[in-house]
């Protein structure tokens, strides 16, 4: 519609132009079109970038009118249903992380009990041979009369022992001849020191006391010179 409203009006300034002019009416006729072509292209372009501009603002507009309708509904909702929705939303969460403590909670205590009831495991394998050679000891003591042997094997059986002690980092505490210490020796009582250099010493010791690496385990039960 607006394309033939232009050219009507390029056909009436062309015959506008041809009647005040009739000299070179071709010549004339040829710029004018060109220039009334021109127009209309240009006129065209315009209109076409004004609609795409309007397009563009209308959608602009829908999307603000979409946006500012959301906001009005979350307004009006009500300050008391609100906060009922947050309170239910932290509730549930509060429920999911309280289970999921809980699990945790349970599974790792199952852990710990099966890794206390296996952790001496092999300890007590080892110690199993201790009462192999034992055994192994009474039955030679039912029958020897060689007393010198029995007395060997029991002291064999003692070595054995302690050496497995002792790679377990369980060591002896020392004490006979040495100065009181609170941080080792547990006095039981005192004696008169059978020398002067035995004064406020360990002359005897009535329980080993032993330490596992660095940590005492039992203190040692000394008698002490006075």
């Amino acid at each position: 519609m607006a394309k033939t409203k232009l050219y009507k009006k390029a056909k009436n300034k062309l015959n506008s132009v041809k009647a005040k002019e009739p000299i070179n009416d071709n010549n004339i006729s040829e710029s004018v079109e060109k220039e009334l072509i021109n127009e209309l292209e240009a006129t065209q372009e315009i209109q076409e970038k004004a609609e795409n501009e309007q397009v563009e603002n209308n959608q602009a507009n829908d999307q603000t009118l979409d946006e500012n309708n959301a906001n009005q509904t979350q307004e009006e909702e009500p300050m008391e249903v609100r906060l009922e929705r947050e309170l239910s939303e932290m509730k549930d969460k509060y429920l999911r992380l309280s289970a999921e403590f809980d699990n945790y909670r349970k599974r790792t205590l199952k852990e710990r009990m099966e890794m206390l009831k296996t952790a001496s495991e092999d300890v007590l394998v080892n110690l199993l041979q201790v009462v192999d050679n034992f055994e192994r000891a009474l039955k030679t003591m039912e029958s020897s009369q060689d007393v010198a042997a029995i007395k060997e094997g029991i002291e064999l059986i003692y070595k054995n022992f302690t050496s497995f002690l002792a790679q377990r980092g369980m060591k002896e505490i020392e004490a006979i001849g040495l100065e009181f210490d609170t941080d080792l020796h547990e006095a039981i009582t005192k004696i008169p020191a059978p020398s002067d250099e035995l004064k406020g010493k360990v002359v005897d010791v009535i329980e080993k006391g032993y330490k596992l690496h660095d940590k005492i385990s039992r203190y040692a039960k000394v008698v002490i010179g006075e």
